[in-house]
Order: structure tokens, then sequence, then C-alpha cells
């Protein structure tokens, strides 16, 4: 009979490619089963029909997920103009059409409008709660939903390329809370004519990057090895450029229990770092903050 194979805790980051088709929770589900962590969760929901950057959290990494759900994040995606759908996107039935296709002069000068600060209505069919029910469960069901407006913040908004009268192609980078669906239904009614994204990709999430990313088959063929979890980044990679503070043994446990530890003089230059990752010796304790001459936990690590 063979053996059973102890479990071994996993943390850390996994910046999946994600494939077209599966959901968020799908990826996430298929990744956990391949590394065998046991607590996981994902930073930034992505539809099946969008590809690209989705970090996954594991084990003390899920910790972090608020961090990377802040952080910017930047798409490439692809509007076909002359039609609109229930959903924005590729997976809803037509709702409405127009014969009228933009200029790239009048795509560009557009471009502005969508810049900066501005408002948007989510999808209809996106994962925001309405009395206790998910939006998307509402208008899969027949609901009218109607959602408020909210501020986004759209930090670069460029034309790429159009291959064709019905198709244009852009990059956009934003804050939290954006909708590329809802970005593309507005340009769209803002130049006279309807639009949906028939293709979407992220390419970044915070520090993440497809530069970080593995694939789905990458990750099938590690685990094959055994080898699963070598995909794994740092806790702290999720952080960005943020200064790493080494304990003592003594500061640690401090730490670890929650308590706070006196700035020392060697350490002043810290106090202008909203946050800083506190380590003992390579493993994490805790993520803290200087306030008023101490180091106070923000996020205790346990390993």
């Amino acid at each position: 009979m063979q053996k059973k194979q102890p479990f071994v805790p996993v943390h850390g980051w996994l910046v999946l490619d994600k494939p077209l088709g599966l959901t968020s929770t799908q990826a996430l589900g298929r990744a956990r089963r391949l590394l065998g962590g046991k607590k996981a969760g994902h930073g930034g929901t992505l539809d099946p029909l969008a590809t690209g950057i989705l970090p996954l959290a594991f084990g003390e990494a899920t910790k972090l997920i608020p961090y990377i759900m802040d952080g910017e994040k930047e798409y490439e995606f692809t509007v076909r103009w002359g039609e609109a759908r229930a959903t924005d996107d590729a997976e809803g039935e037509v709702s409405a059409t127009s014969p009228n296709r933009p200029t790239e002069a009048q795509i560009t000068a557009a471009l502005p409008h969508f810049t900066g600060l501005i408002q948007q209505k989510p999808p209809s069919f996106s994962a925001i709660k309405v009395d206790g029910e998910r939006a998307y469960d509402l208008a899969r069901a027949g609901e009218v939903v109607d959602l408020a407006s909210r501020e986004v913040h759209i930090r670069a908004f460029a034309l790429l390329e159009m291959p064709d009268a019905d198709h244009a192609r852009f990059r956009v980078s934003s804050g939290k809370g954006m909708y590329v669906r809802s970005l593309a239904r507005d340009l769209a009614r803002f130049l006279g004519t309807e639009g949906y994204v028939s293709a979407l990709r992220r390419t970044k999430v915070g520090p993440f990057t497809l530069e970080n990313a593995v694939s789905m088959e990458k990750l099938e063929a590690l685990s094959l090895e055994s080898a699963a979890s070598t995909a794994l980044l740092p806790l702290n990679s999720a952080l960005g450029p943020i200064p790493v503070l080494n304990l003592t043994p003594s500061e640690a446990q401090s730490l670890n229990s929650g308590q706070t530890v006196v700035i020392r003089p060697q350490h002043g230059d810290l106090y202008d770092h909203p946050l800083i990752f506190a380590q003992h010796q390579g493993v994490p304790v805790a993520l803290i903050e200087p306030k008023a001459g101490e180091f106070r936990v923000l996020r205790g690590f346990h390993f």
C-alpha cells in the first residue's frame, strides 16, 4: 500500500495567465488542485471570455489580497461597433444595432472624455450585490437591474489599431472598480453608435505583469514533475517596491503576538514609508506601519 504523502502548506502568489472559457473561481480551483493548497483566493475577477493576469493567493498570501485589489490594472481589448449586447460582451444576446461606424479621428478625439476621474455605470451582468443578490443572478432571472453610477479613475486610454471598420483595439489602465465592458459601451454611445467588448486580455494587476505569469498548461506540466510550487512568488511580491525590515528574534516575537516594536535610530529612514514588510531570517512576520515612534502590525503572518 502506497504511503500517503504528508500535507505541505503552500504560501505565496501564483500569477496565472487565465485561459479563455474559465471563470476565475474555476481557474482558482484547478490551480489549487495542482498546487495542493488548502487556503486560496484570487485578486480581481476575470470574466470567462477574458484572458490574462489572474493573481492567485495561497496560504498566508490571502491576507494581502486587498492590496492587489487596490492596485493599478491594465487591459487590452477589442470593441465591436454597431451592436450592443445584453452583457456588454460577446456572451450576451444582441439588444440594439446601429449602422454608424466611428472613424479613427473621431475615436481619438473621444478618448480624453474617458480619461481621468469619470462616472461609470457597472454592467447589469456583474458581481455587484443588490439587496444581497449578485446583479448577474438577477439579470439572468429576467429582472431589470439598474446599478448606480460610480466614480472610477482611468489613468490612460489609447487606441492601438483599427483592423477593419467594425473593430478597434484599445489599451487602458485604471484604478479599482472600473469595468472595461462599461467603458466600451459608453464610448460607443458617445460616438453615436453601439458597441461591446469582443475580446479582452488583462496585462497587469499591481506589480504583476505577463512576464510573471504562468499558463495553466505550464502549471499542469510542473505538477506532473511535483514541481508546481516552483511557480509561486513570495508574499511581498504583491506589494511592489516596499522596504523590508529584518527583525531580531525578540522583535519578531513581539510582532507575532500583536505588540508594537520601538523604532530604533538606525531605522529612522522608514518613517516615510506607509507600508513595511517585516521578516525574521527570511520568514515573513508581518506587514507593519510606523506610527508615533513604533512599528505597528497591519497584517500578521503565521508559518
